[in-house]
């Protein structure tokens, strides 16, 4: 995969067109996508249904409120097309998420909050969601947003492990 976005990026410094000697190249970054992502299996004896069920319940009880989900798996399959199981679970605060865009508008690109529950090709289920944590440390908050943005990502890592063991 590291090999792969290496070869779209020189596919795409390649395709532009050539620059005077005096002109600078522009600036390419590769970045592992892997670590962008915090990935758990679920426990032995979950099924998908009680992930999600667990998830709900998790969210609830924290007033994190599920603005969408989209059960990508099914409604792919009601088309007549093959899927694996796939919903997208999403999840806000709607008063943290205005406090966090009025400090700056690039974080409302970030919300909702998303839980993906996919299953891989071997059948194996997985949670998967944005690695919060790197977004937090990457950037200068003031110290009552960095508190919100700690507890946002407490939350959900608390809705993520819910759903992983089946408990709430």
């Amino acid at each position: 995969m590291k090999h792969l976005s290496l070869v779209v990026a020189l596919t795409l410094l390649a395709s532009m067109p050539l620059m005077a000697a005096e002109d600078a190249a522009p600036e390419i970054r590769v970045s592992d996508v892997e670590h962008t992502v915090l990935k758990i299996g679920l426990a032995p004896g979950v099924s998908a249904d009680a992930a999600g069920e667990a998830m709900l319940s998790k969210a609830v009880e924290l007033n994190m409120r599920l603005v969408a989900h989209l059960n990508v798996g099914q409604e792919v399959g009601n088309r007549g097309i093959e899927s694996m199981r796939l919903e997208i679970f999403q999840f806000c605060n709607p008063e943290d998420a205005v406090k966090m865009a009025r400090f700056n508008t690039i974080f409302a690109a970030y919300m909702p909050c998303s839980i993906a529950l996919v299953e891989d090709n071997d059948g194996r289920i997985w949670l998967q969601m944005l690695n919060l944590d790197m977004l937090i440390s990457a950037y200068d908050l003031p110290p009552e947003l960095q508190a919100l943005a700690l507890g946002i990502n407490g939350q959900m890592l608390d809705i993520i492990t819910a759903g992983a063991t089946g408990e709430f």
